[in-house]
Protein backbone atom coordinates (compact mmCIF):
# COMPACT_ATOMS: atom_id res chain seq x y z
CA UNK A 1 0.00 0.00 0.00
CA UNK A 2 1.55 3.09 -1.22
CA UNK A 3 2.18 5.75 2.33
CA UNK A 4 1.65 9.17 1.78
CA UNK A 5 3.27 11.64 3.93
CA UNK A 6 0.71 14.61 5.81
CA UNK A 7 1.10 18.23 4.78
CA UNK A 8 3.98 19.56 6.62
CA UNK A 9 4.51 23.11 7.67
CA UNK A 10 6.64 23.48 4.35
CA UNK A 11 3.55 22.64 2.36
CA UNK A 12 0.75 23.60 4.02
CA UNK A 13 -2.83 23.85 2.27
CA UNK A 14 -1.49 27.01 -0.17
CA UNK A 15 -5.26 26.76 -1.81
CA UNK A 16 -7.14 26.82 1.27
CA UNK A 17 -8.78 30.24 2.53
CA UNK A 18 -5.55 30.94 4.75
CA UNK A 19 -7.45 34.83 5.00
CA UNK A 20 -10.56 36.30 5.29
CA UNK A 21 -11.64 36.70 1.61
CA UNK A 22 -11.67 39.93 0.52
CA UNK A 23 -14.82 41.26 -0.86
CA UNK A 24 -14.52 42.36 -5.00
CA UNK A 25 -15.40 45.84 -3.67
CA UNK A 26 -12.27 46.57 -1.17
CA UNK A 27 -10.48 45.61 -4.30
CA UNK A 28 -11.94 47.53 -6.33
CA UNK A 29 -11.48 50.55 -3.81
CA UNK A 30 -8.14 49.74 -3.26
CA UNK A 31 -5.83 52.35 -4.08
CA UNK A 32 -3.23 50.58 -5.54
CA UNK A 33 -1.42 53.49 -7.11
CA UNK A 34 0.28 51.66 -10.29
CA UNK A 35 3.57 52.58 -11.97
CA UNK A 36 4.44 51.69 -15.18
CA UNK A 37 7.77 51.07 -16.38
CA UNK A 38 8.69 49.71 -19.78
CA UNK A 39 5.52 49.58 -20.47
CA UNK A 40 4.21 46.79 -18.25
CA UNK A 41 2.53 47.88 -15.05
CA UNK A 42 3.69 47.67 -11.24
CA UNK A 43 2.18 47.81 -8.02
CA UNK A 44 4.37 48.07 -4.74
CA UNK A 45 4.84 45.03 -2.43
CA UNK A 46 4.20 47.84 0.71
CA UNK A 47 0.47 47.77 -1.06
CA UNK A 48 0.78 43.66 -1.09
CA UNK A 49 1.76 43.81 2.44
CA UNK A 50 -1.57 46.13 2.95
CA UNK A 51 -4.09 44.54 1.26
CA UNK A 52 -3.65 40.92 1.88
CA UNK A 53 -3.12 41.55 5.71
CA UNK A 54 0.56 40.35 5.79
CA UNK A 55 1.92 41.26 9.27
CA UNK A 56 5.60 41.83 8.44
CA UNK A 57 7.77 43.06 5.52
CA UNK A 58 11.20 42.81 5.52
CA UNK A 59 14.18 43.64 3.31
CA UNK A 60 17.34 42.32 3.23
CA UNK A 61 19.06 39.70 0.41
CA UNK A 62 15.72 38.28 0.05
CA UNK A 63 12.05 40.54 0.47
CA UNK A 64 9.74 38.42 2.84
CA UNK A 65 6.15 39.23 3.14
CA UNK A 66 4.65 36.76 6.32
CA UNK A 67 1.86 36.55 8.37
CA UNK A 68 1.77 33.55 10.71
CA UNK A 69 -0.28 31.22 8.08
CA UNK A 70 1.62 32.38 4.81
CA UNK A 71 5.28 33.56 3.96
CA UNK A 72 6.32 34.93 0.24
CA UNK A 73 10.07 35.60 -0.38
CA UNK A 74 11.19 37.32 -3.32
CA UNK A 75 14.47 38.95 -4.37
CA UNK A 76 15.36 42.07 -5.89
CA UNK A 77 15.91 41.44 -10.20
CA UNK A 78 14.73 37.97 -9.80
CA UNK A 79 11.27 36.13 -11.22
CA UNK A 80 11.34 33.59 -8.34
CA UNK A 81 8.57 33.62 -6.38
CA UNK A 82 8.23 31.17 -2.72
CA UNK A 83 5.16 30.68 -1.48
CA UNK A 84 5.21 28.94 1.62
CA UNK A 85 7.80 27.25 0.19
CA UNK A 86 6.33 26.27 -3.09
CA UNK A 87 8.11 28.10 -6.31
CA UNK A 88 6.34 30.10 -8.52
CA UNK A 89 8.79 31.81 -11.70
CA UNK A 90 7.03 35.52 -12.52
CA UNK A 91 6.84 36.85 -15.73
CA UNK A 92 8.68 39.23 -14.67
CA UNK A 93 11.29 40.15 -12.31
CA UNK A 94 10.54 42.73 -8.66
CA UNK A 95 12.00 45.95 -9.60
CA UNK A 96 13.16 49.26 -7.45
CA UNK A 97 11.39 52.33 -8.35
CA UNK A 98 11.88 55.71 -6.44
CA UNK A 99 13.27 53.54 -3.54
CA UNK A 100 9.70 51.01 -3.44
CA UNK A 101 10.30 47.46 -4.60
CA UNK A 102 7.84 46.87 -7.18
CA UNK A 103 6.06 43.56 -8.48
CA UNK A 104 4.39 43.40 -11.68
CA UNK A 105 0.50 43.80 -11.82
CA UNK A 106 0.27 40.72 -13.95
CA UNK A 107 1.95 38.39 -11.50
CA UNK A 108 0.02 40.23 -8.91
CA UNK A 109 -3.35 39.27 -10.49
CA UNK A 110 -2.32 35.96 -12.29
CA UNK A 111 -0.07 34.73 -8.98
CA UNK A 112 -0.04 36.01 -5.96
CA UNK A 113 -4.23 36.38 -5.92
CA UNK A 114 -5.41 33.56 -7.08
CA UNK A 115 -3.48 31.63 -4.91
CA UNK A 116 -4.02 34.17 -1.72
CA UNK A 117 -7.64 34.26 -2.75
CA UNK A 118 -9.11 31.17 -4.42
CA UNK A 119 -12.68 31.11 -3.77
CA UNK A 120 -12.38 34.42 -5.95
CA UNK A 121 -11.41 33.72 -8.91
CA UNK A 122 -14.04 34.06 -12.14
CA UNK A 123 -15.22 31.32 -14.54
CA UNK A 124 -13.77 28.53 -11.93
CA UNK A 125 -16.75 26.10 -12.10
CA UNK A 126 -17.52 22.79 -10.21
CA UNK A 127 -16.56 19.61 -11.89
CA UNK A 128 -16.77 16.40 -11.73
CA UNK A 129 -14.96 15.23 -14.69
CA UNK A 130 -11.38 14.96 -15.02
CA UNK A 131 -9.53 15.04 -18.70
CA UNK A 132 -6.29 13.50 -18.74
CA UNK A 133 -4.17 13.99 -21.28
CA UNK A 134 -1.09 11.08 -21.66
CA UNK A 135 1.45 13.47 -23.60
CA UNK A 136 2.50 11.78 -26.87
CA UNK A 137 1.80 8.22 -28.19
CA UNK A 138 1.86 6.33 -31.04
CA UNK A 139 4.47 7.55 -33.51
CA UNK A 140 5.25 10.57 -31.80
CA UNK A 141 7.56 8.51 -28.99
CA UNK A 142 8.25 12.00 -26.82
CA UNK A 143 11.77 12.75 -25.22
CA UNK A 144 13.74 9.05 -25.56
CA UNK A 145 15.28 8.43 -21.99
CA UNK A 146 17.93 5.57 -21.17
CA UNK A 147 14.95 3.19 -19.94
CA UNK A 148 12.20 4.44 -22.19
CA UNK A 149 10.26 6.41 -24.35
CA UNK A 150 8.28 9.62 -23.08
CA UNK A 151 5.07 8.10 -24.43
CA UNK A 152 5.47 4.90 -21.99
CA UNK A 153 5.67 6.77 -18.86
CA UNK A 154 2.87 9.34 -20.08
CA UNK A 155 0.38 6.24 -20.17
CA UNK A 156 1.45 4.44 -17.12
CA UNK A 157 1.03 7.49 -14.68
CA UNK A 158 -2.45 8.39 -16.36
CA UNK A 159 -4.04 4.94 -16.26
CA UNK A 160 -2.95 4.84 -12.71
CA UNK A 161 -4.81 8.40 -12.07
CA UNK A 162 -7.79 7.27 -14.21
CA UNK A 163 -8.06 4.23 -11.74
CA UNK A 164 -7.42 6.36 -8.43
CA UNK A 165 -9.92 9.11 -9.61
CA UNK A 166 -12.89 6.78 -10.76
CA UNK A 167 -12.90 5.06 -7.23
CA UNK A 168 -12.84 8.73 -5.94
CA UNK A 169 -16.74 9.42 -8.01
CA UNK A 170 -15.00 11.49 -10.50
CA UNK A 171 -15.75 11.13 -14.29
CA UNK A 172 -12.62 10.19 -16.25
CA UNK A 173 -11.80 11.49 -19.95
CA UNK A 174 -8.78 10.00 -21.46
CA UNK A 175 -7.32 11.66 -24.44
CA UNK A 176 -5.61 7.90 -25.30
CA UNK A 177 -5.73 4.66 -23.25
CA UNK A 178 -3.47 3.02 -25.72
CA UNK A 179 -0.16 3.53 -27.75
CA UNK A 180 -1.62 5.42 -30.38
CA UNK A 181 -1.39 8.77 -31.56
CA UNK A 182 -3.50 11.59 -30.98
CA UNK A 183 -3.19 15.12 -32.41
CA UNK A 184 -3.01 18.14 -30.66
CA UNK A 185 -5.80 19.78 -31.98
CA UNK A 186 -7.80 16.56 -31.12
CA UNK A 187 -6.67 16.94 -27.46
CA UNK A 188 -7.88 20.45 -27.33
CA UNK A 189 -11.33 19.37 -28.85
CA UNK A 190 -11.70 16.65 -26.22
CA UNK A 191 -11.49 19.12 -23.28
CA UNK A 192 -13.36 21.76 -24.75
CA UNK A 193 -16.43 19.05 -25.28
CA UNK A 194 -16.72 19.97 -21.46
CA UNK A 195 -16.21 24.08 -21.53
CA UNK A 196 -19.59 24.36 -20.48
CA UNK A 197 -20.58 21.25 -18.20
CA UNK A 198 -17.20 21.70 -15.61
CA UNK A 199 -13.86 19.77 -15.72
CA UNK A 200 -10.14 20.23 -15.19
CA UNK A 201 -7.24 18.91 -17.66
CA UNK A 202 -4.04 17.92 -16.78
CA UNK A 203 -1.51 16.59 -19.18
CA UNK A 204 1.13 14.40 -18.40
CA UNK A 205 4.84 14.80 -19.58
CA UNK A 206 8.09 13.66 -18.96
CA UNK A 207 11.22 16.07 -19.95
CA UNK A 208 14.39 16.04 -21.54
CA UNK A 209 17.69 18.16 -22.28
CA UNK A 210 21.13 17.47 -21.73
CA UNK A 211 22.51 14.96 -18.98
CA UNK A 212 22.64 16.90 -15.79
CA UNK A 213 19.11 18.20 -16.29
CA UNK A 214 17.12 17.46 -13.94
CA UNK A 215 13.98 17.94 -11.37
CA UNK A 216 9.58 18.27 -11.84
CA UNK A 217 8.41 21.69 -13.15
CA UNK A 218 4.12 22.42 -13.92
CA UNK A 219 3.43 24.53 -16.59
CA UNK A 220 0.23 27.00 -17.34
CA UNK A 221 -0.79 28.99 -20.01
CA UNK A 222 0.79 32.07 -20.40
CA UNK A 223 -0.89 35.36 -19.89
CA UNK A 224 -1.84 38.28 -21.96
CA UNK A 225 1.69 40.48 -22.95
CA UNK A 226 3.61 37.17 -21.01
CA UNK A 227 5.67 35.25 -24.02
CA UNK A 228 6.42 31.74 -24.45
CA UNK A 229 9.01 30.77 -21.41
CA UNK A 230 12.55 31.34 -22.68
CA UNK A 231 11.89 33.55 -26.14
CA UNK A 232 11.32 36.54 -26.14
CA UNK A 233 8.25 38.85 -26.78
CA UNK A 234 6.41 38.40 -29.73
CA UNK A 235 3.45 40.60 -31.23
CA UNK A 236 0.94 37.50 -31.22
CA UNK A 237 1.64 37.08 -27.07
CA UNK A 238 -0.73 40.08 -26.89
CA UNK A 239 -4.23 38.26 -28.46
CA UNK A 240 -5.80 36.61 -25.86
CA UNK A 241 -5.77 32.53 -26.41
CA UNK A 242 -9.02 30.80 -25.16
CA UNK A 243 -6.58 29.41 -22.45
CA UNK A 244 -6.66 32.75 -20.84
CA UNK A 245 -10.45 32.85 -20.29
CA UNK A 246 -9.31 30.20 -17.41
CA UNK A 247 -6.06 31.24 -16.49
CA UNK A 248 -6.43 32.05 -12.80
CA UNK A 249 -8.08 28.57 -12.12
CA UNK A 250 -5.40 27.18 -14.33
CA UNK A 251 -2.75 28.65 -11.90
CA UNK A 252 -4.76 27.89 -8.48
CA UNK A 253 -4.50 24.40 -9.77
CA UNK A 254 -0.87 24.02 -10.86
CA UNK A 255 -0.34 25.26 -7.57
CA UNK A 256 -2.27 22.28 -5.38
CA UNK A 257 -0.09 20.10 -8.51
CA UNK A 258 3.06 20.94 -8.22
CA UNK A 259 2.96 21.64 -3.98
CA UNK A 260 1.48 17.82 -3.93
CA UNK A 261 3.77 16.32 -6.32
CA UNK A 262 6.89 17.68 -4.62
CA UNK A 263 5.72 16.79 -0.86
CA UNK A 264 5.00 13.00 -1.74
CA UNK A 265 8.13 12.71 -4.28
CA UNK A 266 10.78 14.15 -1.19
CA UNK A 267 8.78 12.26 1.19
CA UNK A 268 11.16 12.84 4.66
CA UNK A 269 9.33 10.13 6.25
CA UNK A 270 8.63 7.32 2.98
CA UNK A 271 10.19 6.77 0.04
CA UNK A 272 12.71 10.22 -0.86
CA UNK A 273 13.49 10.39 -4.48
CA UNK A 274 15.44 14.26 -4.21
CA UNK A 275 13.40 15.59 -6.87
CA UNK A 276 14.14 19.20 -7.55
CA UNK A 277 11.53 22.06 -7.60
CA UNK A 278 11.91 23.49 -10.81
CA UNK A 279 8.81 25.71 -10.29
CA UNK A 280 5.61 26.47 -11.61
CA UNK A 281 5.70 28.24 -14.63
CA UNK A 282 4.43 30.31 -17.71
CA UNK A 283 4.39 28.65 -21.39
CA UNK A 284 2.68 28.93 -24.83
CA UNK A 285 2.28 25.46 -25.51
CA UNK A 286 -0.16 24.43 -27.92
CA UNK A 287 -1.47 21.65 -26.10
CA UNK A 288 -3.00 24.65 -23.05
CA UNK A 289 -3.29 27.87 -25.25
CA UNK A 290 -6.78 26.28 -27.05
CA UNK A 291 -8.28 24.66 -24.51
CA UNK A 292 -11.24 26.88 -22.30
CA UNK A 293 -11.33 24.54 -18.76
CA UNK A 294 -8.44 24.74 -15.78
CA UNK A 295 -5.26 23.28 -17.86
CA UNK A 296 -1.86 22.54 -16.27
CA UNK A 297 0.92 20.88 -17.92
CA UNK A 298 3.38 18.88 -15.63
CA UNK A 299 7.05 17.37 -16.60
CA UNK A 300 7.83 15.01 -14.09
CA UNK A 301 11.28 13.89 -14.43
CA UNK A 302 14.09 14.37 -16.64
CA UNK A 303 14.42 10.81 -18.82
CA UNK A 304 17.56 12.12 -20.39
CA UNK A 305 19.22 12.09 -16.69
CA UNK A 306 19.90 8.88 -16.25
CA UNK A 307 19.81 9.03 -12.34
CA UNK A 308 16.27 10.43 -12.52
CA UNK A 309 15.24 8.82 -15.54
CA UNK A 310 15.76 5.34 -13.21
CA UNK A 311 13.33 6.69 -11.03
CA UNK A 312 10.79 7.31 -13.22
CA UNK A 313 11.37 3.70 -14.18
CA UNK A 314 10.01 2.33 -11.23
CA UNK A 315 6.29 1.50 -10.34
CA UNK A 316 6.76 3.46 -6.87
CA UNK A 317 7.61 6.83 -8.59
CA UNK A 318 4.93 6.34 -10.82
CA UNK A 319 1.87 5.30 -8.02
CA UNK A 320 3.52 8.03 -5.76
CA UNK A 321 3.55 10.93 -8.47
CA UNK A 322 -0.06 10.18 -9.36
CA UNK A 323 -1.49 9.61 -5.92
CA UNK A 324 -0.05 13.24 -5.57
CA UNK A 325 -1.87 14.02 -8.63
CA UNK A 326 -5.12 13.02 -7.57
CA UNK A 327 -4.70 14.21 -4.16
CA UNK A 328 -4.20 17.09 -5.21
CA UNK A 329 -7.36 17.72 -7.53
CA UNK A 330 -9.55 16.99 -4.58
CA UNK A 331 -7.86 19.81 -2.80
CA UNK A 332 -8.15 22.22 -5.74
CA UNK A 333 -11.52 21.30 -5.52
CA UNK A 334 -12.44 22.08 -2.01
CA UNK A 335 -10.75 25.23 -2.06
CA UNK A 336 -12.78 27.42 -4.37
CA UNK A 337 -15.87 26.34 -2.16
Amino acid sequence: MLKVPRLSFIFPLLLCAIFCVLSSGRAQAFNWNPVKLGGTEYVSLRSVKTFYNFQNITFNKDIVLENRKIKVVLRKGSQRCKMNGVLFILSFPIKVHNNQYLISRTDLVKVIDPVMRPSNIKNAKGFKTVVIDAGHGGRDAGAKGHLGSEKFYTLKVARIMRDMLQKKGYRVVMTRDSDVFVSLNNRKNIANKFKNSGAIFISIHFNAAHARAHGFETFTVSPVGVPHLGRGLRQRDFQLVPGNIVDSASIALATAVHSRSMLYLNNPKGVNYDITDRGIKRARFNVLTGIQIPAILLEGGFLSNRQEAAKVNTPHYQQTLAAAVVRAIDVYKNARK
